[in-house]
């Protein structure tokens, strides 16, 4: 199926170009950020992406879809609602957002007033500081939230939002429990995450499973 154009372009014969002509929209970045989390409803992408209008969202869906980056699917009985998920060229885009992430973790700061906070937001600075915990799932607890972080044997990366194993009832091979100025100040490279631990800004549980001596 031939890609769909889209209605815009920089008409430049360039790779940064391209790119941009395909993520460069206003939200766009952030509903990837959503989206590597998992799939998402309609509704959940709305509440989780605060400022964005109906209008502009669906729209900047619609063109995600057209460009490849999204697919959307019904979910079976009993739920029969539809998501929205990346697809693998639209997953490509986590190495896009970490090295931005991690050149603008400098001027994060304190939350300003206006500034809206989910957990999940903390996930994509805090891949890296994750690593050396080795392969399995880590659920990160903040007074703001839950996240879980992936660490594949390969070293690969991934996240998931809220708690991990609610559906299944799978446990996490480790819990985190930390505050947003810890994540803030990991993501900016203040502290690592074995410092953070150390001088209690962090506690880190490994969960005894069965069978295990």
């Amino acid at each position: 199926m031939p890609r769909q154009q889209r209605r815009r372009s920089y008409d430049q014969h360039c790779a940064a170009a391209r790119a941009l002509d395909l993520v460069g929209d206003r939200w766009t970045l952030l509903v990837v950020r959503e989206l590597l989390a998992g799939p998402r409803r309609y509704t959940d992408l709305h509440a989780d992406l605060p400022g964005v209008s109906t209008d502009m969202l669906a729209g900047r869906l619609k063109d995600m879809e057209g460009a490849e980056l999204v697919t959307r699917r019904r979910l079976p009985p009993p739920a029969s609602a539809f998501v929205y998920e990346l697809t693998p060229r639209g997953r490509e885009l986590l190495p896009v957002l970490r090295t931005l992430a991690a050149w603008g973790a400098p001027d994060l700061g304190e939350p300003r007033p206006t500034d809206a906070v989910r957990a999940h937001w903390y996930a994509i600075p805090l891949l890296g500081a994750f690593a050396g915990l080795g392969a399995g799932v880590v659920q990160v607890t903040l007074d703001e939230g839950e996240f879980f972080v992936r660490v594949g044997g390969d070293g690969s990366v991934s996240y998931g939002d809220g708690a991990y194993g609610a559906a299944t009832g799978e446990v996490p091979d480790a819990r985190l429990r930390t505050d947003a100025a810890t994540c803030r100040a990991l993501a900016g490279g203040e502290s690592t995450l074995a410092e953070a631990i150390e001088a209690g800004r962090a506690a880190l549980e490994r969960p005894v499973r069965a069978g295990r001596s």
